[in-house]
């Protein structure tokens, strides 16, 4: 099946990118003898649109989480010799933003446009009530984040300046799409390992811009909100002072930046990095001047590398605020946004199987504490 996205043309607007499509009538006088062509034309594009927008977005009423479904299953092809992203076919994808190139190369990072997005940029999401249930379409936007121009240029093992410039290219990707009033939050995610659901051999993260904010992100927004609300503090500045004041589960730092085990984990060696300075939202620390993220870049690369050294597999998230540009006027934890909420990155490693699942469970378990963890990834060799 294929979707229209493959043969249509992008038009990129002023302030954030918008993907709409040429009519293929577009400047042509219509005339009686076009109208039977003209209107198999037209039912085409009716078709094309609606497979576009297969896929929409149901409220569970009991966890308050969006969830995205639909019947438009992506039959699974065999995977191609060439690389979609820097093979033969790669003219092909629809770019959305490039970082300048370094040592020759036309670019250092970019962001195209998923080949198989869930969400949609046209449109608007129309919230609807079915019964007792809410949904709506699957308004937003999914790109793929070109991390390096080099096929094996992954995090771990690109230079501290090629990493650098996948951060910055993340920062102005949601700098840029926090513009749409539309977008509640922007998620940047990676998930590497085929038990981790790795979609391309290429260097790439995933960017989602969704209409709500996600149930985890809630939960992490309410916490600060209420700590604040007692204390008049950051829980997540809080939180680190304490892990740097005992040294029990300090990874590494660099910089401004510190690498850090939970103390109730949710999977084993599951690693944050945070910053030091209080700062609500990643993309002012990401697009502010160029050097403002290479210790970060460096900190993400040498713990990444530790986490190789136990497994291959892993989720990646940043966690960022919502779009405060466009703030809710009925939702609490908007008003001290900036004073109780602190951007960091989550690494949740997969590890093989075991005779209890530490994972989708409504408990969380993990076979290795936070201590052992950071003893071990300290010692690992990079």
């Amino acid at each position: 099946m294929q979707s229209c996205l493959e043969s249509s043309v992008p038009i990129l607007t002023k302030h954030f990118f918008q993907f709409h499509y040429f009519s293929l009538l577009e400047g042509f006088q219509i005339t009686k003898l076009q109208i039977t062509k003209l209107q198999i034309l037209h039912l085409t594009r009716r078709v094309d649109f609606a497979l576009l927008n297969a896929m929409e977005l149901r409220k569970d009423p009991i966890t308050r989480s969006w969830v995205i479904t639909g019947d438009d299953v992506i039959e699974p092809t065999p995977r191609s010799q060439d690389c979609r992203f820097c093979g033969p076919t790669a003219e092909f994808a629809q770019v959305i933003a490039n970082l300048p190139g370094m040592d020759g190369s036309t670019w250092s990072a970019r962001s195209v446009v998923h080949p198989h997005a869930l969400y949609h940029i046209e449109g608007e999401a129309a919230r609807r009530a079915d019964g007792l249930y809410d949904r709506m379409g699957s308004v937003g936007a999914h790109e793929v984040l070109l991390e390096n121009p080099r096929h094996d240029g992954h995090i771990w093992n690109a230079s501290e300046v090629e990493v650098e410039q996948f951060l910055r290219l993340a920062a102005l990707r949601i700098q840029d799409l926090k513009r749409d009033s539309r977008f509640k939050y922007i998620s940047i995610f990676k998930n590497h390992g085929e038990g981790a659901g790795q979609e391309f051999e290429h260097p790439t993260s995933q960017l989602t811009a969704t209409t709500f904010v996600p149930r985890r992100v809630l939960y992490e927004l309410r916490a600060g909100r209420d700590y604040f609300e007692s204390k008049e503090r950051c829980v997540f500045c809080d939180i680190l002072a304490q892990e740097e004041r005992q040294n029990l589960r300090i990874v590494e730092t660099r910089g401004d930046y510190v690498a850090f085990c939970p103390y109730a984990p949710r999977t084993p060696y599951e690693t944050w990095i945070l910053p030091r300075s209080h700062e609500s939202s990643f993309e002012r620390t990401g697009s502010s001047r160029v050097g403002s993220v290479i210790d970060l870049a460096a900190l993400l690369r040498r713990t990444l590398q530790r986490i190789r050294s136990v497994t291959e597999a892993f989720h990646l998230v940043l966690h960022t605020s919502p779009n405060s540009q466009h703030p809710s006027a009925t939702l609490g934890y908007w008003k001290t946004l900036d004073d109780d909420y602190h951007w960091h990155i989550e690494i949740l490693p997969i590890l093989e199987a075991k005779a209890r699942s530490y994972t989708f469970k409504e408990i969380y378990y993990s076979p290795v504490t936070s201590e052992t963890a950071v003893k071990r990834l300290r010692e690992a060799k990079i």
